[in-house]
């Protein structure tokens, strides 16, 4: 069983909303874009359980030593952003736990 999460929260620097997936040992393996309102930001967080299965929903980016991925809703608006990998087995392994923790990750609302 994981202890993964969603966390909504607030930025200081723009007072927007935002969301961050942490799996079960707190490392961040989806970060997601600012939101005007709360509301939007739950919203982001549902199209992420809802596209995070499947794997042509993800965008994969390499260069040296820096491999990260987007999570794309079906018409490919990005809908989270990984943090950046030094290896691409590390990324790989950062989306087999969106896959397997998103879904049914529990929202914590920090706010």
């Amino acid at each position: 069983m994981s202890n993964a999460k969603f966390e909504v929260f607030v930025s200081s620097r723009n007072s927007q909303y935002y969301f961050r997936l942490k799996s079960g040992n707190g490392e961040i393996i989806l970060g997601s874009e600012g939101y005007v309102n709360k509301q939007g930001c739950l919203n982001g967080i549902a199209s992420v359980k809802a596209n995070s299965p499947y794997d042509s929903r993800y965008q994969r980016q390499n260069s040296v030593y820096n491999y990260t991925f987007n999570l794309t809703a079906v018409n490919g608006e990005i809908i989270g952003r990984s943090e950046n990998y030094t290896s691409l087995a590390g990324r790989e392994n950062g989306i087999a736990a969106v896959k397997r923790d998103a879904p049914t990750a529990p929202i914590v609302d920090l706010v």
